[in-house]
């Protein structure tokens, strides 16, 4: 059946919704696909609900390809499985929590592992059964601290989570790929753009994890890629620390007096001023108190030594120190800690370590991998304005560890030899997990094998964002009248519309929908009897169907006009014409 827009539940706006940060937001809700609820949460209209099945229409059929079945989970989940695999705590405040009347614990789905390793035991006992790759088109819920961007970063979202299951390592290994490459398959025919990089696991734990990015400006997750092939998220880069250097007859540490110099550009210029030699940040090791909340609520500072070069890169730290939760120290944390010295602070004393403690001030402190023994620095020497110099690593000091959180810059080496990488914004369109067997071995997941011996199952997890995708296409797909969607996930078809003063227009435009209605083509026909043509086509350009029909003043000689909104080109047609040229 034609879809009449006089009839249809659809309005459109002519201005900007305020809270509007980014193209996608702005259009899709103007052009009425989606209307704000709340924040990071928003109501799915008709055209939303029809470009979002289409997306879902492709994944679908990959993931049939790839040998995955379709189920569905609850969004509202018991406390029991995520107690057992520790991510009722670990996820801290990032989930919904919630109880029911009788005060039993339930959460809103962050993600299904649990779910999908409790439903496999509860059916599958032998090896026999295996492979087994399973997957869900769901709504996930993430109480996200700063939801923005509409649908690009919300706290309700749609995503395909698809879960494999192996007895052997080979197995798994096997199924991960095929899941990676639906995912080239699914991002190609979406028309996506998107770069394979290495990831951290995070949460989801396993041995190994990559995000399908795809590049963008308006993108939250920096990325590093070399010339050589070399690509990882900026939380999975790993520094190439040079080789130590012999410290034999380097000279002794010597504290000397740095009034007014809590930050590393006064030290520099007070260094240069006042010391032997030219210096730079590069010379100075910077040193930042984090404060670290672990699972159990206790709240523990540490310091970081980087060089006085790099900044400390919120995402790397979160990586660096995870389940914990990590922020700066407060005022009120150096208040507890006086042998903190604010601005003056280093990993050595002239009194050596306090009394029980490995370092100068008695708290932990980690260091940043190119700080290798015989490493000469300029750093604080825990004396209000005072700091030392030719203080060297392995020799004056030493670390509890080695951490990365020092920002990445463009032109750092790659960890595989393959050259200096360059920086570029992306949004994270996909994940793919080998995770291992730590959810199957939490849960009891296991099978008899071919010798009739229990094994704990391999698994892995492969995560699409759907809505992200839609918000993405979006984003790609417009101008400055309107989106223009790819014909793979337009709403509809074809925008027919009725644009003459006389009934001959309409009855044309009538009757060419039902002849592409009747040739399967999906069809909006605008039948709107009180709407100038000047509104009409700026609805049309606004909603976006990438192939549009004019039927107007030559309507009553037969004749049509064809208006492609990818490339603005218009002609006039004979109506037989136009519906072969739109069915072919």
């Amino acid at each position: 059946m034609v879809t009449r827009l006089s009839h249809y539940f659809l309005r459109t706006l002519r201005e900007d919704p305020a809270d509007a940060e980014v193209t996608s937001h702005r259009l899709l809700v103007r052009a009425g696909y989606i209307r704000r609820a709340a924040p990071g949460i928003f109501t799915w209209l008709p055209l939303g609900l029809k470009v979002k099945a289409r997306i879902e229409a492709v994944i679908r059929a990959e993931m049939a390809n790839a040998g995955a079945y379709e189920v569905h989970f609850p969004a509202l989940l018991p406390r029991e499985p995520y107690e057992a695999s520790g991510r009722w705590t670990s996820y801290g405040d990032g989930i919904f929590r919630l109880q029911d009347r009788r005060g039993a614990d339930y959460l809103l789905a962050p993600t299904h592992e649990e779910m999908f390793t409790l439903l496999v035991k509860d059916l599958y006992s032998s090896y026999k059964d295996l492979p087994l790759s399973i997957y869900q088109i769901q709504d996930k819920y993430r109480d996200e601290a700063r939801p923005r961007a509409g649908l690009l970063r919300g706290r309700e979202f749609t995503m395909k989570d698809a879960y494999s299951f192996d007895y052997t390592d080979e197995g798994q290994d096997a199924s991960y790929q095929a899941q990676r490459d639906a995912y080239e398959r699914i991002f190609t025919g979406l028309g996506l753009e998107y770069v394979i990089v290495a990831a951290d696991n995070g949460l989801m734990g396993g041995a190994r994890s990559e995000e399908f990015l795809h590049p963008t400006p308006v993108g939250e997750d920096t990325f590093v890629r070399s010339a050589g092939g070399y690509a990882a998220n900026v939380e999975a880069f790993t520094t190439l620390a040079p080789e130590p250097i012999p410290f034999d007859g380097l000279a002794d540490p010597v504290i000397f007096d740095s009034p007014n110099t809590p930050t590393i550009e006064t030290l520099v210029a007070h260094a240069n001023a006042h010391l032997d030699g030219e210096y730079s940040a590069a010379d100075t090791l910077k040193n930042v108190v984090l404060a670290l909340t672990h699972l159990d609520g206790t709240r523990e500072l540490v310091i970081v030594g980087i060089p006085g070069d790099r900044d400390v890169d919120d995402k790397r730290v979160e990586v660096a120190f995870a389940p914990a939760a990590v922020e700066a120290a407060t005022p009120e944390d150096f208040e507890k800690h006086p042998l903190l010295v604010k601005g003056y602070i280093g990993p050595w004393s002239a009194q050596g370590p306090i009394l029980g403690e490995e370092s100068a001030t008695g708290i932990r402190y980690f260091l940043d991998p190119r700080v290798v023994d015989g490493t000469s620095w300029i750093t604080g020497a825990n004396i209000d304005e005072k700091h030392v110099h030719s203080l060297v690593a392995g020799r004056d000091f030493t670390a509890d560890g080695f951490v990365e959180v020092a920002n990445v810059r463009a032109g750092d080496p790659a960890p595989d030899g393959s050259g200096p990488v360059e920086l570029a914004r992306g949004m994270e369109i996909g994940h793919v997990f080998a995770l291992g067997r730590f959810f199957a071995e939490t849960l009891g997941l296991k099978v008899l094998d071919e010798n009739g011996k229990l094994v704990t199952v391999t698994m892995g997890s492969y995560g699409i964002g759907v809505t992200r995708i839609l918000a993405i296409i979006a984003e790609l797909n417009n101008d400055d009248k309107g989106l223009i969607w790819p014909a793979s996930v337009s709403p509809f078809d074809v925008h027919v519309i009725a644009a003459g003063r006389d009934a001959a227009a309409s009855e044309v435009a009538a009757a060419l929908s039902a002849d592409l209605e009747a040739a399967g083509r999906d069809v909006l026909f605008d039948d709107r009897v009180k709407v100038s043509p000047g509104v009409k086509f700026a609805d049309a350009e606004l909603i976006g169907v990438p192939q549009i029909v004019i039927a107007g003043r030559g309507a009553a000689d037969g004749e049509v006009e064809l208006w492609d909104r990818r490339t603005g080109d218009r002609e006039t047609v004979a109506v037989a014409e136009a519906v072969a040229r739109l069915t072919a």
